[in-house]
């Protein structure tokens, strides 16, 4: 088999395929041999070396990748219930930039009929980590209005459909004009182009009263005058960090990094108190261990998928030769949808 190796951190460059023996399933594990893996922004900071739970749990050198689709190739001697040949999609904590991954067999599920391995490859991360923050870490009540950044991306297109399905309202904000139709397009009832006006001045004009929610990936840059919006009992709901990073560069600047961490907002847990609010952070890949977790949220979002009440937003497939582009394009952050590699 193929995977694509990290050695060490750094930029592009540092994505290298490498061939290796095939894996082996053990008794409650299944080998899957991959057709499409998605491309999430973790993989591209785990590759500068800055995502805790790689250095944690793997350390170097590292096979990236979260999601993944193919076809069984071997099953345990306890799995019962799944078959050699069978299209599947699953999860794996890293490894899935490769041709073949080795997962328990609950990380696995079948592949609805009308969906594309590339459909399939790209759903787990992104609708996982939408799910845990909006049904799972808190409560988000009825009529409530929620402001999604980077909202025509995977992790934004995923939570504007959770939103809807759940009936919130919601406004988006995207980075540039050709973005906003892909917003409304997956479910954004407003769009702010913080290209062409002011966001805080638009946010203000479109929810007078404030935010219930407010969902950012952005870090620092917005973390501040997002929590100055909520209104009473309004959450916070940090999953990343991305103003941190480079957007032309692989490489993080060490002091970019320790001067943008020194501007990241400081919540006094007394302040928070008095004004009623809540400040939420997670990070997916420390929850394999909560199968429990895992098995409410992927009986939802499963069910929903298959019946088409949430979909895959754009797709863009790259060749798994071509990671590194991949990689490049979504650090840029002028790619729509979610980024795919095909074997």
């Amino acid at each position: 088999m193929q995977k694509i190796v990290i050695h060490r951190p750094g930029g592009f460059n540092r994505l290298k395929i490498e061939s290796v023996p095939d894996p082996l399933a053990s008794d409650s594990e299944v080998v899957v041999k991959v057709k499409a893996i998605g491309v999430n922004y973790a993989d591209c900071v785990t590759r500068m070396g800055y995502y805790a739970s790689a250095k944690e749990y793997v350390g170097w050198p590292i096979t990236p990748g979260f999601d993944f689709s193919g076809i069984v190739s071997q099953v345990g001697k306890n799995v019962k219930n799944l078959k050699v040949g069978e299209p599947v999609f699953g999860i794996s904590r890293f490894n899935s930039y490769a041709t073949h991954v080795v997962v328990p067999r609950h990380q696995l599920f079948s592949i609805p009929k009308t969906c594309t391995f590339e459909e399939a490859g790209g759903f787990p991360t992104i609708f996982l980590t939408a799910y845990y923050a909006l049904h799972m870490v808190t409560r988000i009540y009825p009529g409530s209005i929620l402001l999604i950044h980077s909202a025509a991306g995977g992790m934004g297109s995923a939570l504007l459909q959770l939103s809807r399905h759940a009936g919130w309202r919601t406004i988006g904000v995207v980075g540039n004009p050709g973005k906003v139709e892909a917003a409304k397009a997956i479910g954004a009832d407003i769009v702010i182009d913080k290209s062409k006006e002011n966001l805080w001045e638009a946010v203000d004009k479109h929810a007078p009263h404030g935010l219930d929610a407010v969902l950012d990936g952005n870090g620092y840059i917005t973390l501040k005058d997002g929590a100055k919006r909520l209104r009473n009992n309004g959450k916070l709901i940090a999953y990343g960090f991305h103003s941190m990073f480079p957007k032309r560069s692989g490489i993080a600047n060490i002091f970019k990094l320790a001067w943008d961490y020194l501007r990241t907002p400081r919540f006094n847990p007394i302040s928070t108190h008095n004004r009623n609010i809540s400040l939420i952070t997670f990070n997916l890949s420390f929850m394999f261990e909560r199968t429990d977790l895992f098995d409410i949220a992927m009986g939802d979002l499963y069910k929903w998928f298959a019946e088409k009440k949430i979909r895959m937003p754009k797709i863009t497939s790259y060749p798994f030769a071509d990671a590194a582009q991949a990689h490049k394009d979504l650090q840029s952050g002028k790619t729509i949808g979610k980024l795919v590699l095909v074997h």
